[in-house]
């Protein structure tokens, strides 16, 4: 019996799109395997699979039918997707060519049995990164090294500066969907790049100022101020030129600190922030025998008062807190309490903080499978980075939301919305 798999809607999406998938042509009840996969640039394959029972009109769609087992259990539209797993330990998905899709095959396979079971259909579903429209340009700017992304139309368009965590390079596949949502997005490096430093011992922010200053002065983004979304590392680097620089109307963190941690932050030379160290002895061993650094850093003294936290109480715009509760990068939920605290104490409103229980540090995109463990640039060891997948999942979609809803507020929707 041949079975076809169908998807809406049809052809090619946005990855943070989500899809209805199918089957058609089972025989009523018939048990089935769907089984999802597909290769990143570098050829690491990404699997996933779920055991299914058709309708009594031999019918299989996800957004109705439970799977009952596999990858992922109950009512998961969107899992196989979600779900996908590296062959290769430790490997963390991400898309470095926003200009190619990933092409996801989808199978559906005969019964229950994980292995020799008869193929009944097949299709290739792509999901890319570049809405039809979106123009991406290169910007070697003075020092500024990065990749804008201009939503399609005339504009102006809201801007807003994107920043990695720490050794990532320069990762566009963020900027590229935020553009697709009608925000012009720099995706901006500052390590790891060119000829940017490999590794950096200190944050000037008078290199992030020159890449806020380049926003401010293009003909297709609007002002008078800009937003800042950084995850990790590039969290703390967009609440520090929060709190430092000029423009800035509105600061999303995701899974940041608030403090400086093992670098000296600066600007303009006379303001530094000193860093709060860490203990690598304090480091512990998982049993899994993953690396868990959650409390490698120095203990806070003085609470919101210490002088190694970002002085986020000069920031003018609003700040919007995306917290896993189970981030093992750091204690990022008991950090961003003490930004709240700190910002009250100097009598500015009480923050937004959005706190997601089973979620891990990487919080992505929505449908990004979560990356539980990966090798740590500095350590050269792979360490655990926390999250429970399906927790994790919900999470990144709901946060993904919040974060164009924050924006669309601050900024200002976009000529085309």
């Amino acid at each position: 019996m041949a079975a076809t798999v169908t998807l809406e809607p049809a052809g090619r999406c946005r990855w943070d799109e989500p899809v209805r998938i199918a089957v058609r042509g089972l025989a009523p009840g018939q048990p089935v395997t769907l089984r999802a996969s597909l290769r990143d640039e570098k050829g690491a394959l990404f699997r996933a699979h779920a055991r299914y029972c058709a309708d009594a009109a031999g019918l299989l769609d996800l957004e109705r039918a439970p799977a009952l087992g596999g990858s992922f259990a109950g009512l998961e539209p969107m899992g196989l997707f979600w779900a996908l797993e590296p062959e290769k330990p430790f490997w963390r998905f991400r898309k470095r060519d926003v200009q190619t899709p990933f092409a996801v095959e989808l199978e559906v396979l005969d019964g229950h049995e994980p292995e020799a079971q008869p193929l009944l259909g097949r299709t290739v579903h792509e999901r890319d990164f570049l809405a039809p429209g979106v123009r991406r340009e290169p910007v070697r700017a003075g020092r500024v090294r990065g990749t804008l992304f201009l939503p399609p139309g005339s504009g102006p368009f809201p801007g807003i500066v994107d920043i990695c965590g720490f050794g990532e390079g320069l990762l566009e596949y963020r900027a590229s969907l935020l553009a697709g949502h009608g925000f012009a997005t720099l995706a901006l490096a500052y390590c790891s790049f060119e000829d940017l430093p490999e590794i950096i011992d200190t944050i000037d922010l008078d290199y992030f100022e020159e890449a806020l200053c380049y926003m401010l002065q293009h003909t297709q983004i609007k002002g008078p101020g800009i937003g800042l979304l950084g995850i990790s590392l590039g969290a703390d680097i967009c609440l520090s030129m929060a709190s430092f620089l000029k423009n800035v109307s509105a600061t999303v963190s995701i899974n940041g600190s608030g403090f400086n941690g093992n670098r000296v932050i600066y600007y303009k030379e006379n303001s530094s922030i000193p860093p709060l160290g860490h203990d690598l002895r304090r480091m512990k061993v998982a049993f899994s025998g993953l690396l868990d650094i959650v409390d490698v850093r120095n203990d806070i003294i003085g609470g919101c008062e210490n002088p190694c936290m970002i002085p986020i109480e000069k920031a003018q715009g609003p700040i919007l807190f995306i917290v896993g509760q189970d981030d093992h990068n750091w204690r990022s939920e008991l950090y961003a309490q003490i930004a709240s605290e700190r910002l009250q104490a100097h009598g500015k409103e009480k923050p937004r903080i959005i706190s997601y229980p089973g979620t891990g540090h990487y919080i992505e995109p929505p449908y990004f499978p979560m990356c539980p463990a990966s090798l740590h640039k500095l350590l050269d060891k792979p360490v655990m980075w926390g999250g429970e997948p399906r927790a994790h999942s919900k999470a990144q979609v709901d946060a993904w939301k919040q974060i164009l809803t924050f924006f669309t507020k601050h900024l200002g929707p976009s000529p085309k919305l």
